[in-house]
């Protein structure tokens, strides 16, 4: 089982990629509509609000099966070898973070602002498993649990550009702009404490996935970890004291789910982190009991390559935008926009199916060669 790929996991990534192309069609072709971190329900349309909470899930999800994937790396190879690879892959998504990926989003060259979103933070999250894969499962279990459920006691330490901690503060819980010199700025969009937990965790519990799926309990055992999750989410929010933002009543019952759901994603919080992992793990058991294996296929193909459908997708969104804007220019404000949420979900519904074949070739193409060193890097 470990020297193949899991079809469930396959899946749940692919839908993940799914989702996320959604959030990316909506912040190219809908920006006059902005949304903030958490979202705020007083000022953003319902339709709008669960459009992005929906791709909440994406992040967490897809950094926990990255630690798991490195669990199942390292179970053919040896733990320095692992620790090699991961160093070397999490060096390989920095650099693409600030060449490749970087230039998809702003089309600018040079770039007069780095944004140091999500393949950066997996990156910097692999360097640093890379290190604590050394330390036994307890102590991972309790490193990733301290930095998930513990981080946000350190949410009023709050450090300004003339403190010598700064920009390593800012890297790892505080999303700020960090000045390189020369007009050029940073960003750092994805605090990466917390995500450092996440695939921890993720890796920690390689060996309790194994033994489920080897005793055939895999479903139960998600379901019933999702199940728990989720309850603890709830239970926490509902005491509205920590992890989070307060949520409050509102006069209507939608506006109040809305407050009682909107969740900090920068860094992500650990009612965010709970919610989102919980619904991973629930969504992973009706993988694994799916029983339309053509559609898991289907989508498993986008989990399968997700770092060339990742790539291919960015530049597709920028080069039809900027088709398009020179064609028609702006019809809102400063941006060219879609007109509603439903045209919204078309184009990237749309979009994902001639998206799917070069992802499937490139699957393929990887599987056949396996000599090539290098593609182990995609």
């Amino acid at each position: 089982m470990t020297g193949r790929r899991v079809a469930s996991i396959d899946a749940l990534r692919g839908l993940v990629m799914l989702l996320m192309l959604v959030d990316h069609v909506r912040e190219t072709v809908y920006l006059h509509a902005q949304v903030g971190d958490p979202v705020d329900v007083m000022t953003t349309p319902p339709g709008l609000f669960f459009t992005r909470s929906l791709s909440h899930i994406c992040a967490p999800v897809f950094i926990a099966l990255t630690g798991l994937g490195a669990w199942f790396h390292g179970a053919t190879h040896t733990r320095r070898e692992t620790s090699t690879f991961l160093l070397e892959r999490g060096a390989f998504l920095v650099l693409l973070e600030l060449t490749v990926v970087g230039f998809a989003w702003t089309a600018e060259f040079p770039p007069s602002r780095f944004f140091l979103q999500v393949i950066w933070c997996i990156g910097i999250c692999m360097i640093a498993l890379a290190g604590l894969l050394h330390l036994s499962r307890p102590w991972q279990l309790a490193v990733g649990l301290l930095l998930v459920a513990g981080h946000n006691l350190l949410d009023g330490v709050v450090l300004t550009g003339e403190s010598p901690f700064f920009v390593p503060w800012a890297i790892l819980h505080q999303r700020d702009i960090i000045e390189l010199g020369a007009g050029v700025t940073a960003r750092t969009s994805y605090p990466v404490l917390p995500w450092i937990g996440v695939i921890v965790l993720g890796y920690a519990t390689g060996p309790w996935f194994a033994r489920i799926r080897a005793e055939g309990t895999t479903i139960r055992r998600l379901l019933t970890l999702g199940a728990a999750l989720l309850a603890g989410f709830v239970a926490i929010r509902w005491l509205n004291v920590y992890g989070d933002a307060p949520w409050f009543v509102a006069p209507d019952a939608l506006t109040t789910v809305m407050s009682f759901l909107s969740l900090t994603k920068y860094p992500p919080s650990l009612l965010f982190l709970l919610a989102t992992l919980g619904a991973g793990a629930v969504l992973l058991a009706l993988f694994e009991a799916a029983e339309d294996r053509r559609t898991t296929a289907a989508i498993a193909i986008f989990g399968a390559a997700p770092m060339f459908f990742y790539g291919v997708h960015l530049y597709v969104l920028k080069a039809g935008y900027l088709v398009a804007y020179a064609l028609y220019g702006p019809n809102q404000g400063e941006y060219l926009s879609v007109p509603n949420l439903g045209v919204l979900w078309l184009l990237a519904a749309a979009l994902a199916v001639p998206l799917y074949y070069p992802t499937r070739g490139f699957a393929r193409w990887k599987r056949r060669r396996r000599d090539l060193v290098w593609l182990r890097y995609f």
